[in-house]
């Protein structure tokens, strides 16, 4: 018999790099950082802490402290960059470890002052307070160095210069910074030094680092959730109601009691939590509330899971039972927004006297499904939890919520709570709440003194998620004699939770002289909503920028010109230039093949209402339809303007990650209710796109305007190519898919069948 060896990802990985016959990638790579370690809350020796942000060695290895998880878009990498600036230290002597919350609790707030609610959260790296701190800590580290120096050679600390490590003057005296590391700890300085102007930067926006967990990634050897395995540890497989706001009933323990390695069921009770007064959690507790819930305990997962298969449940479904189908949930919310609306987002001029006036008016409908994060690792999270002590592991996407979460739910003191950020596979926004956090401390208190890693089913991370809600939105528009609208009516509407960001404080909507804006609560759909990669904007620019599209349409103008003339109305030139850039580098205009067009979009995330905010960002894609309505998306062109950049080469993967990404949620993303129940619940339900469907996608940084900002990244490219994307099959379909997923539409044309 042939004996099969057991191997992890972790040993396969392992293996192929130690063996003579190793996997050998010829790469070529600028010097690296020291790195994110395995475990990333580990501690990486003792040193002197010039500040809670910064530490050196006596060998002169730098340890930065990030509060920020990263989720794969380099902000740790970004952190370190801060400190090379400044400090003059070799990037490879530079290291990361994320700062513990209640390192931050027992400091008095030292990190989440910087950032206020968001200091812990994932993104937005580049944000100027973070920056600020980072880099004026470097600084004061670096003068301190010099300080030190000059006491021991005699000369005026304005002499010596920093530079790679190394401490230098012109007497030639030089030492490298472990030599001074002690005595520079205990200098102080008659005042802290500013950081340094943009003018004398170095290596921000000059080098392009390589994110610094790369080597751990690459080599098997980083933590994730699932990875981690504290002495002891269990595994609980865990089931929630499965209609959202349903009950458990009841449970027979005894027909599962004897499976292998079964050790304990635990029944979680939904919870209501208040807001205890010690803590400040950056998004309301009660997002993060348990459901009704069961959990099998046993000393392996597959064990566990097998069990809860097999244990017998009854639920009580509640009233999202009520929910037979998607598409009633689907007519309640377009029933909402062809009435007034409940909130007035935004009110300019007089709508109904414009409308009374004649002329041409376009009206149209749009609707967005629910969608899921779909994240590569399923939700999960690791407790111990004593009568006076918790420990959680959380790949978390908000370090300090997971804390306060879970100092909310043991009812523990939070000098009594310890908190580990682990690596994360994929957030996008679902691991921000701490919902996995709490159902893993709650599980975990019923059955304490033993580690317990709650882990998720794929099936169970898809059908209980926080989802992108499902909206609608109607809209009228009156065109004026130049065939530019005069008067926008827009009414939008979303289950509890749906995010109304974005909706008015948007350009299209504040240069239209007359415009009434208004949404409306579906309060008794069921199925809970949560931030996906730009909330709010994900829908919004789908809905404006194809209703521009229309408009165009209607006053026979070119889509691109079209948009040129609304938006240069706008104070914000960023919005014009960046369809400029668009206009030259797509190849816009140029004659296409039968049965292939282009089309534009163009939106901003973080903007507030507010001219240069935010980041503005266009889209052009090039697509194709065959006949039966086949789509293959050629190529995207994308041009954007958030003012600066730091990091071009971190700018680009995130644009082309999130254009790939908007790209999915347009084609194929959507979740279906039966009963109530979310159906999908797995990859082989819920298609995302192939590499072999990936389009060529091309980034223009020409659209930057050089704006004194540094603005988000991410999110940006997410809006703009679902539309865009229906514009180009509309114009040569005919059709017009005002719905998303386009693979729903039949999209035949010129006598072919779908």
């Amino acid at each position: 018999m042939t004996e099969h060896m057991k191997l992890s990802r972790r040993g396969f990985i392992s293996t192929m790099l130690g063996t003579g016959g190793a996997l050998v990638m010829g790469l070529s790579r600028p010097v690296v950082a020291a790195t994110l370690g395995a475990k990333p809350w580990d501690s990486f020796g003792e040193g002197a802490a010039f500040t809670p942000w910064l530490q050196i060695d006596p060998t002169g290895k730098v340890t930065v402290y990030v509060t920020h998880p990263d989720i794969g878009n380099g902000v740790v990498t970004q952190a370190c960059s801060y400190i090379r600036e400044e400090l003059a230290c070799r990037w490879e002597d530079i290291r990361a470890e994320y700062a513990a919350p209640e390192r931050d609790h027992a400091l008095g707030g030292v990190y989440s002052e910087v950032g206020g609610p968001l200091g812990y959260f994932s993104g937005r790296s580049t944000f100027e307070d973070r920056r600020t701190a980072y880099m004026t800590a470097a600084a004061g580290a670096r003068e301190r160095l010099k300080a030190a120096a000059a006491e021991a050679w005699g000369v005026d600390a304005s002499e010596i210069t920093a530079e790679e490590g190394v401490l230098s003057h012109a007497s030639g005296q030089s030492a490298p910074y472990a030599e001074f590391v002690a005595a520079a700890a205990a200098v102080t300085l008659a005042e802290e030094p500013a950081p340094k102007p943009r003018e004398e930067w170095t290596f921000l926006t000059k080098a392009s680092p390589a994110k610094i967990q790369i080597p751990e990634i690459v080599t098997g050897r980083a933590v994730y959730g699932l990875d981690v395995r504290p002495p002891g540890m269990v595994y609980a497989a865990l089931r929630q109601s499965p209609v959202m706001g349903g009950q458990l009933v009841s449970y027979d323990f005894e027909a599962i009691r004897d499976m292998p390695g079964v050790r304990a069921v635990v029944e979680v009770k939904p919870t209501e939590p208040g807001e205890p007064d010690r803590i400040k959690p950056a998004f309301p507790l009660g997002a993060s509330v348990t459901g009704s819930a069961i959990a099998v305990i046993a000393d392996h997962y597959w064990q566990a899971r097998t069990a809860l298969d097999a244990l017998p449940v009854v639920w009580d479904d509640g009233p999202g039972a009520k929910w037979l189908n998607i598409e009633m949930m689907e007519e309640a919310a377009m029933a909402a927004v062809r009435a007034p609306g409940e909130t007035v987002e935004l009110s300019v001029g007089d709508v109904a006297a414009e409308f009374e006036a004649g002329g041409t008016v376009v009206e149209a409908e749009y609707l967005t499904p629910y969608c899921d994060h779909v994240q590569l690792e399923p939700l999960n999270c690791t407790a111990l939890i004593t009568e006076n002590s918790a420990e959680v592991w959380a790949p978390a996407q908000h370090t300090q919520q997971a804390f306060f979460v879970t100092v909310q739910e043991t009812g523990l003191a939070p000098e009594q709570v310890k908190l580990h950020q682990t690596y994360v596979g994929g957030g996008f926004g679902r691991r921000v709440f701490g919902d996995d956090t709490r159902m893993a401390v709650a599980v975990a208190k019923g059955y304490p003194g033993v580690p317990v890693q709650v882990i998720w089913s794929r099936e169970e991370s898809v059908r209980q998620g926080r989802y992108r809600p499902l909206m609608g939105a109607h809209m009228k528009a009156r065109l004026d004699d130049d065939g530019l609208p005069s008067a926008l009516q827009m009414r939008v509407s979303g289950g509890p939770g749906f995010f109304s960001n974005g909706l008015a404080n948007t350009a299209f909507p504040l240069v239209v002289p007359n415009a009434q804006i208004e949404s409306t609560v579906v309060r008794d759909f069921h199925i809970k909503a949560g931030p996906l990669r730009g909330p709010g904007y994900n829908s919004f620019v789908f809905f404006h920028e194809s209703f521009i599209d229309e408009l165009a349409e209607a006053a026979g103008a070119d889509p691109l010109d079209y948009r040129i003339r609304i938006y240069e109305k706008w104070e914000d030139e960023g919005w014009v230039k960046i369809l400029n850039v668009l206009k030259e580098k797509s190849g816009w205009g140029t004659p296409l093949p039968t049965g292939q067009a282009r089309g534009v979009a163009i939106g901003n995330w973080g903007m507030g209402g507010r001219p240069q905010h935010g980041t503005t960002l266009g889209a052009v894609v090039h697509a194709e339809v065959s006949t039966e309505g086949r789509v293959k998306v050629h190529r995207i062109d994308v041009a954007f303007d958030s003012g600066r950049v730091m990091n071009r080469d971190a700018v680009q993967v995130q644009l082309e990650g999130g254009a790939i990404f908007g790209l999915n949620l347009a084609m194929n993303e959507k979740l279906n209710v039966q009963n109530g129940r979310i159906v999908e619940g797995n990859y082989d339900e819920y298609p995302l796109i192939r590499m072999a469907d990936t389009p060529e996608i091309h980034i223009h940084f020409e659209g930057l305007t050089d704006h004194d900002r540094y603005d988000e990244i991410g999110e940006p490219p997410v809006g703009p190519v679902g539309p865009a994307l229906a514009s180009a099959i509309a114009q040569i379909t005919g059709k017009r898919p005002r719905s998303q997923p386009y693979r729903e539409h039949d999209l035949s044309w010129g006598g072919g069948e779908a």
